[in-house]
């Protein structure tokens, strides 16, 4: 009998508290599940069950092997799946998170490119500003703005991005440009609370750090939302220069105080620790740190 599947019946079983319910899980009947446990518990000469009319409850022995089996089915799958991509190209499904901005901007283009290379691979892509559990919510890789300090996560990094302080042609013919950080003391300020630290503003001269705290009446936790609305002429905004592109392009923002470097935001690739990683997210890690140096991104 295959040892597979009587770990897959073992694991649903222990998971699920029953029989029945592992038996729906799998798609087999309840006797099947039945027998499959007992094949493996003949196998490894232990009881893994504790068995009462109403559920089931793991022994030592069970418990011993939950703590392995399900990462060792994992790493199964993947290795099934990454000898069938090498044949016929990747297939399946890749989960992604990012940050909504980010996401938005970059992302998003950047899986289209990887997906008219990959036309037989699915993509579920996720934005959200908070730091999502990779673990809880399924997801086989993350792209991160700022360091995570998560031990549980293995990192690669794509680069490092400037911030880029920007106001409208109209706000600085009505109020005047910056020319130092400390003049931004006297200017009303958006402030992302996205970043570190939303009232600080940090920038780098001649190796030199300058910090001013700076103030405003509007407050977004979005870098797409400062933007537009310093394009509307209601203040200053400090974003990653990813997020003012189009509007500089567009003239509808200028930068100033360009003799002033803004803080670098780390952006990374971050994925599961404690698990092999399947070809197809290492081939899309890869690409996208090629990609964002061509887009001239970070």
């Amino acid at each position: 009998m295959d040892v597979v599947e009587q770990l897959k019946a073992f694991v649903a079983t222990a998971k699920t508290g029953s029989f029945t319910a592992a038996a729906d899980q799998l798609g087999v009947s309840n006797r099947l599940t039945s027998k499959y446990v007992a094949e493996l518990e003949g196998r490894l000469g232990v009881r893994l069950f504790q068995r009462t009319t109403r559920k089931v409850g793991l022994t030592p022995a069970g418990e011993d092997l939950l703590a392995r089996a399900p990462a060792l089915l994992d790493d199964l799958d993947a290795l099934l799946a990454e000898v069938s991509d090498s044949s016929r190209g990747f297939t399946g499904v890749i989960r992604i998170s990012a940050p909504v901005t980010f996401g938005e901007v970059y992302v998003a283009d950047m899986l289209a490119r990887f997906a008219a290379r990959n036309p037989e691979l699915t993509f579920d892509l996720r934005l959200h500003d908070g730091f999502v559990d990779l673990a809880s919510e399924g997801i086989d890789l993350a792209f991160r703005v700022g360091q995570s300090d998560m031990r549980s996560l293995k990192s690669r990094k794509l680069g490092e991005m400037r911030s880029v302080v920007a106001a409208s042609p109209d706000y600085i013919a009505a109020q005047g440009a910056p020319v130092t950080p400390d003049d931004l003391r006297y200017h009303a300020c958006i402030l992302d609370t996205n970043r570190r630290t939303p009232r600080c503003w940090v920038f780098l001269k001649d190796g030199k750090e300058q910090a001013v705290d700076v103030q405003g009446r509007l407050h977004v936790n979005s870098a797409r939302a400062a933007v537009e609305l310093a394009a509307a002429g209601l203040g200053i905004c400090y974003v990653p220069r990813f997020a003012v592109t189009e509007a500089m392009a567009a003239g509808r923002l200028v930068p100033v105080m360009e003799g002033y470097d803004g803080s670098a935001i780390q952006v990374s690739a971050v994925y599961l620790e404690g698990r092999s990683l399947p070809r197809k997210i290492r081939a899309l890690i890869d690409f996208a740190v090629e990609d964002s140096r061509a887009a001239a991104l970070l």
